[in-house]
């Protein structure tokens, strides 16, 4: 993969010094699972990877909550229709329905047996008070109101905000040394998941230290004896303190 010249991607801006700090760049989830929110508290700054397309059957309008007996099933987000190239950012709600309350409707099971059910659902409700149209939006306006819950500093930038030129981003992972330049910032956290798909040589050459963050998540007590991975941050809030949540969080192991 070639190396770009990243300094001809940085338009004309005034740096602060965030040479010690930590950043990360993702696609903005609904209501992801728990590694998601390691990462958030693992980094000084997160960056809304709004600026790429939407994929079909990814994580930006969905996620999975347990069924009443076993498994899991998808909780969504109505979208309005759209092309299968259009850019995140573009993504709107499809308001006219009543999904909101579905979701809470869909979630009622977990009353039986789940010890923060009532908490969780008054963090949902809240949340749903304020209306969006656009997705993005929507959805960091969840995450800003579990990492409060869970006392997790959220500080965060679209990256349709930041003035960086798009035209010379040719690879994958070109705009995330990019904004790492624009913002001044000399360390970047990726899942571990994304390992393939960046090159960590290439990173150095341009003075960014580039590490991946692998989670030892706990498993926990939910509805029934067996336990399914990977669900909602709903259901881990279901079952969980925040205090217990967030020492699953510190249960990560940086990776270069």
């Amino acid at each position: 993969m070639p190396l770009i010249n990243v300094t001809n991607a940085i338009l004309p801006e005034k740096q602060l010094d965030h040479s010690s700090s930590k950043i990360a760049i993702m696609q903005p989830y609904f209501l992801p699972y728990l590694g998601y929110f390691s990462l958030i508290k693992a980094v000084d700054k997160w960056i809304v990877m709004d600026e790429v397309q939407m994929i079909q059957y990814g994580w930006v309008h969905r996620n999975r909550v347990l069924k009443q007996d076993e498994g899991s099933y998808y909780i969504r987000v109505p979208l309005v229709k759209h092309s299968h190239t259009t850019l995140i950012k573009d993504i709107r709600v499809n308001n006219e329905t009543d999904w909101k309350p579905r979701i809470i409707d869909q979630l009622g099971h977990y009353k039986r047996k789940a010890p923060f059910y009532r908490n969780t659902i008054f963090l949902l409700k809240t949340a749903f008070e304020k209306s969006f149209d656009s997705l993005t939006q929507q959805n960091v306006h969840l995450l800003e109101k579990v990492c409060e819950y869970l006392e997790i500093d959220f500080i965060y930038d679209m990256q349709s905000n930041l003035k960086v030129d798009a035209s010379i981003i040719s690879e994958s992972d070109d705009s995330a040394k990019c904004i790492c330049h624009t913002l001044g910032y000399q360390h970047c956290v990726n899942p571990i998941g994304g390992r393939d798909l960046y090159c960590t040589e290439e990173y150095e050459q341009e003075g960014i230290d580039l590490c991946f963050l692998k989670n030892n998540l706990p498993p926990y007590e939910q509805l029934n004896g067996s336990f399914v991975k990977s669900l909602s941050i709903v259901d881990v809030m279901m079952f969980n303190s925040p205090e217990e949540i967030n020492k699953m969080l510190d249960s990560v192991k940086v990776i270069r």
